[in-house]
Parts: structure tokens; C-alpha cells; sequence
């Protein structure tokens, strides 16, 4: 995909102008209503013990093998960890509220928030067993990504370990598009991570957005809740 450029007057290719384009506002934790989720402010006195819980079903702590962090121990230490997670601005984080029980299921966050020059991330994306493969999760990341566009972000970014297939298969089933490879990005966990970087622009979000509400409508899903049409089906786009 070639980037659209101009000449200035000197020859030479430049970007395109944003004419009176302003950077966007930092987002805020104005919470986020959907039809199976209400995705709302991370608080640890709220939402610590039942996330825990619902985190404990996973014995094996599979979940938190490509995260920074975990698994925890106990209920304490992972409070421990969710206090500066509660207050911090960037990353901003947020708790995935399933809405047909009001109980957390997951958190996600917005971060390295740039609006200088209009680009988001979404991250810190630990999503407990109840939350993964269902609507709940993808309504989470469709309400996310239409608040960056709607503030005015003009790229929204998806990053992970090279080696998290999961990730991956996420991202491209949301419609983020692959841009590449940072080898030996970064440390942890005392192991090297070459990190990939996904991304959806603010011209591709209409046809994305369609999409999800497509995949999101009720009449795409049988009454024992199976979909009718891939999200992948809808999201797919042709290029690189």
C-alpha cells in the first residue's frame, strides 16, 4: 500500500495536508454502553475480588503468559497490582462489565496516548475464560475503537508478543491491519520479545464499524446463540 504524498516546491514527495484537522482530547473514563457489555472505569473496590475469580478458572495461568504481569497468587496481590492500575491516566485502564449479570469479566485500556499526533494503542487486554469468544469481548473492542475515532484519534494501534498466535488471530479478526515486526522490542518477563504491530486508520473505521454492528445484530445469531457470519467474513479487507 503506497502512501499518498504530494510534491512540495522543491520536488519532493511529502505528506498529504490535514487541512484543519486539531488533536483529538486525551479519552476520558466516560463509560462505554453496548447491548451485551458496559465497559466502564477500572475501580479496584468494585472490581478486583469478582475479576480475580473469574481469572482463577484458569489453573494453568495460560492467560497471563504474553502480559507484563501474573498470574497472581491471591486475591491480595493482585489488588497489590490493580491499585496505581486504577489511577493511572496512560495507560487508562477499564473493566469489560458483562451486562446480563453486571459482573466484570475482563479489563482493557487505552494506552501510549498521543494525541499530538492522533495515535492510540489498545492494550493490557486480560480477558478471563467467560469473556473470550463471545460478543461481550468484541462489543468491548467496537465500543473502544469508536470512542478513539469519535474523539478524533486517527490511528488506533494493536501491539503484541510475535509468538501470541491468539493475539494475532484477534487483531486480524477485528480488521487491524499487519504492519510489521520490531525485532527484540523489548524485555520481560527475563525473556527477549520481538513485538508486531497491527493498526486501523480513521479512513478504514466506517466499513469496520459497519461491520461490527453487522456481526453484533441480533438477527446474526441462531437462538442458542451460534453466529450466522464470521466477523472475519465482514472485517476482510483486500491488500497487504
Amino acid at each position: 500500500m503506497t502512501t499518498p504524498s504530494v510534491l512540495n516546491p522543491l520536488g519532493q514527495p511529502i505528506g498529504l495536508p490535514l487541512g484543519g484537522w486539531q488533536p483529538p482530547a486525551p479519552p476520558s473514563h466516560e463509560p462505554m454502553e453496548g447491548r451485551f457489555c458496559r465497559v466502564e472505569a477500572l475501580d479496584p473496590a468494585r472490581h478486583a475480588e469478582a475479576l480475580f475469580a473469574e481469572y482463577a478458572h484458569d489453573r494453568t495461568g495460560r492467560q497471563w503468559t504474553y502480559l507484563s504481569y501474573g498470574p497472581f497468587e491471591s486475591l491480595q496481590a493482585y489488588q497489590a497490582w490493580l491499585a496505581p492500575a486504577g489511577q493511572s491516566r496512560d495507560p487508562l485502564f477499564f473493566a469489560i462489565v458483562r451486562k446480563a449479570d453486571a459482573r466484570p469479566v475482563g479489563v482493557a485500556s487505552y494506552l501510549r496516548i498521543t494525541p499530538q499526533s492522533g495515535c492510540l494503542e489498545v492494550g493490557h487486554l486480560s480477558f478471563s475464560d467467560a469473556l473470550k469468544h463471545t460478543p461481550v469481548a468484541t462489543e468491548a473492542m467496537a465500543l473502544m475503537m469508536q470512542r478513539a475515532f469519535a474523539l478524533g484519534y486517527r490511528r488506533y494501534e494493536w501491539k503484541c508478543d510475535a509468538l501470541n498466535a491468539a493475539s494475532h488471530a484477534a487483531a486480524r479478526r477485528l480488521g487491524f491491519r499487519y504492519e510489521g515486526l520490531f525485532r527484540q522490542a523489548t524485555v520481560y518477563k527475563g525473556r527477549s520479545r520481538d513485538t508486531a504491530w497491527y493498526s486501523v486508520i480513521d479512513s478504514e473505521w466506517p466499513r469496520l464499524r459497519q461491520a461490527y454492528a453487522q456481526w453484533l445484530a441480533p438477527e446474526n445469531f441462531t437462538p442458542d446463540g451460534r453466529q450466522r457470519t464470521r466477523l472475519s467474513e465482514l472485517t476482510h479487507a483486500p491488500g497487504p
